[in-house]
């Protein structure tokens, strides 16, 4: 009897312990499930955040056709479309009709977008292109009150702009840190879609940086934004604006999957700039660029396609007076690594205008270092551009990359600021291939400068004809790298 207790006992606890830890494993697992797989709760961040999102409307003053039973007139029927200077062939011209500035004008809804306050006494972050040309902006805030924004300033090359309400005691969104984003990380906007105010939608980042060839790079979503969403906050999952919407790529001008964002940084860059001023100082060395291939970096000798090709220069300009050269690859700018070749007029841009900036240049397959002095960027044309004159015609040689080269005249050389270099005469084989003009001009091959013919054909037979070869090409006043692949045959 004594041991059957004991035995009935024994597999009580046997059984009490299996309960207490399963009850264990179950709790450990549901506590730590949800967080790996369960969605994001928005509900926290969208009751912090909609106070300080509002909706703007904008109205514009146009022309109009003045009233009356003239409008029936088929000539100004025409005119209304076409212009006022609009002439009928074979028909006779009328007397113009005279119109009274009043009967002119008409006030109209122009269009819709969404803001955000970064300030609390009034100052809003929006798209330039939102209240471009606005005759009256209307701001709204989500309990309802109305007020009218004054512009501080605008800037079209980065579509931001920069409003103000006579109002104090307002929201603003916390400012986060676009440079610390991932792909696949949560994200939220909050804007007006189609005039739907304080409308909320979700997503994830889907890119970072992505460059469209516009002066910004961009944030790329998959968060619903529709016209109305412009100037609108991109928030991340603790309730701060990284990011201003801005574009949609769309083929139907509705959302189709991709949105694309100001990083906040940027923006609020140029939002203190026009705080302070008004307006947008930027900073230029006269150059222009284009990318780097990997191609063209691998024959250049660079272990990256990185930086920023030097095509053309200004005369007399910064660049040149610092002595830059066409075909260079900028690497660095005052410090800052070129990553992408739309880096640069972004930093440079952002540098205030009389600064002495370093340079670090990839010439010949190696590093130079130069210091160029920063200019403002004013309205005047750039410099660019040579005249063409005629060269003295010498007997054309013909070479295994497919090219009838000639000498230049000393002339040519003079009135091109080039020291040497031979122009091509006719293309054929791998040179029509890497899309080579007749008229061209080739300064480099590889990393060596070129004299003349002779010069170029003694480079070209010391060089490896199983490898591509590098062309530092100049076209107008354009230079470029172009990649060719040499042929056995001549």
């Amino acid at each position: 009897m004594k041991n059957k207790i004991i035995f009935m006992i024994s597999n009580f606890e046997k059984v009490f312990l299996l309960v207490i830890l399963s009850i264990t494993i179950s709790s450990n697992f549901s506590n730590a499930q949800p967080t790996k797989n369960a969605l994001p709760d928005f509900i926290d961040i969208v009751e912090k955040a909609d106070p300080s999102v509002v909706n703007i409307r904008t109205t514009a003053t146009v022309l109009v056709r003045e009233n009356g039973a003239g409008n029936n007139d088929p000539y100004e029927l025409f005119r209304w479309f076409f212009g006022p200077d609009l002439h009928i062939p074979g028909m006779p011209q009328p007397p113009r009709r005279q119109y009274s500035p009043k009967s002119e004008e008409r006030t109209i809804p122009r269009g819709l977008g969404s803001g955000f306050f970064i300030s609390s006494d009034g100052y809003i972050l929006t798209n330039n292109h939102v209240v471009d040309d606005a005759t009256e902006i209307i701001v709204t805030l989500t309990d309802g009150r109305e007020f009218k924004a004054k512009v501080i300033g605008k800037d079209e090359r980065t579509d931001i702009a920069l409003l103000k309400i006579d109002e104090k005691g307002m929201v603003p969104l916390v400012i986060g840190d676009p440079k610390i984003l991932k792909k696949g990380e949560w994200v939220l906007a909050i804007g007006s879609p189609f005039g739907l105010d304080s409308t909320v939608t979700s997503g994830i980042i889907s890119a970072i940086g992505r460059d469209t060839g516009d002066y910004l790079p961009f944030i790329q979503t998959d968060v619903a934004v529709n016209p109305g969403n412009s100037g609108g906050p991109l928030l991340n999952l603790s309730g701060e604006v990284i990011g201003v919407n801005s574009q949609i790529i769309s083929r139907s001008g509705g959302f189709m999957g991709i949105s694309l964002a100001i990083p906040i940084d940027e923006a609020m860059h140029v939002a203190q700039q026009l705080r302070l001023t008004g307006k947008i100082i930027r900073g230029r060395i006269g150059v222009q660029i284009s990318e780097v291939s990997k191609e063209v970096a691998k024959t250049l000798g660079l272990s990256k396609s990185e930086g920023a090709l030097v095509s053309s220069i200004e005369l007399y300009g910064p660049a040149e007076q610092a002595g830059v050269q066409g075909g260079d690859v900028i690497l660095k700018f005052n410090n800052e690594l070129i990553k992408r070749w739309s880096d640069l007029p972004r930093i440079v841009g952002q540098t205030k205008p009389g600064m002495y900036c370093d340079l670090e240049i990839w010439r010949r397959g190696k590093i130079i270092n130069l210091s160029v002095k920063v200019e403002e960027v004013s309205s005047e044309k750039l410099k660019t551009g040579y005249p063409n004159s005629s060269s003295k015609k010498y007997p054309e040689e013909k070479n295994i990359l497919g090219l009838g080269i000639l000498d230049i005249s000393n002339e040519k050389k003079s009135e091109m600021r080039i020291k040497g270099g031979v122009e091509i005469s006719h293309v054929y084989g791998p040179a029509i291939k890497a899309n080579l003009q007749v008229g061209d001009i080739i300064l480099v091959i590889n990393n060596f400068d070129i004299n003349n013919v002779q010069h170029f054909e003694k480079i070209l037979e010391k060089l490896d004809k199983t490898k591509s070869v590098a062309l530092l090409v100049r076209r107008g006043d354009q230079m470029q790298w172009v990649p060719i692949h040499l042929s056995s045959k001549k």
